[in-house]
């Protein structure tokens, strides 16, 4: 599927935690290197910004030069995450390149409960738990142009070993399969983030005309 939709536009079919009406749940996805976090900060920048919420996601792994703890992520110790998760905090999560990864529950509601659209930036695994638990959720994948161009993109990053990058590499060519889980595939052109950004807006804006209507349960 490439930058068309799919079928993530009919109403919602939970129990609890009901959004209000045409609020949509947002989920943003790819492999490690693809550009998400500087596609989430171009779409900060866009005019309908306001009526983003973005979750911060919660994580064990180390905070990175210039992350922000409670901005970038949630950073919290194994045990901490551990915790969360087994108290139902998380509405998925997941342990990705030796760390964990998750979205807090309450966030996602709050914001929903007040009519704003979320955005999550999370992994392949956590988006096909995501879509299994809120079927209305909206689905959209990132794409590099091509997988040396993701590649040299982790390369340039320099923030792991040798080891980890392999890792990652041998990952992204697992996860770029995915795509086809996805309602939207959005390619993310090296020194076009802000044309990538301007896309996934249009597709969410696309969606609201499309499926006024929609209700998101948690």
């Amino acid at each position: 599927m490439s930058d068309t939709p799919g079928a993530g536009g009919t109403e919602g079919t939970g129990a609890t935690g009901r959004a209000a009406r045409g609020a949509m749940l947002v989920i943003i996805s790819g492999p490690s290197g693809v550009g998400k976090d500087t596609i989430i900060e171009a779409l900060r920048r866009r005019p309908r910004d306001p009526d983003y919420h973005y979750v911060v996601t919660c994580t064990t792994r180390a905070r990175r030069p210039g992350e922000i703890d409670g901005v970038s992520y949630q950073f919290l110790t194994t045990e901490e995450f551990l915790a969360l998760r087994d108290s139902g905090g998380l509405l998925e999560a997941n342990e990705v390149h030796d760390h964990w990864y998750g979205t807090p529950r309450a966030q996602v509601r709050e914001a929903l409960e007040t009519g704003h659209d979320v955005i999550l930036k999370i992994d392949v695994q956590g988006a096909q738990q995501v879509k299994e638990r809120v079927p209305n959720a909206l689905l959209v994948f990132v794409v590099p142009p091509s997988l040396e161009t993701l590649f040299r993109r982790l390369r340039a990053r320099a923030t792991e070993t040798a080891d980890q990058l392999e890792l990652r590499q041998r990952n992204a060519a697992i996860e770029l399969a995915r795509q086809e889980d996805y309602d939207y595939v959005v390619t993310n052109e090296d020194g076009q983030v802000e044309r990538t950004a301007e896309r996934i807006d249009e597709i969410i804006a696309d969606e609201h005309r499309r499926h006024p209507f929609r209700v998101v349960h948690l």
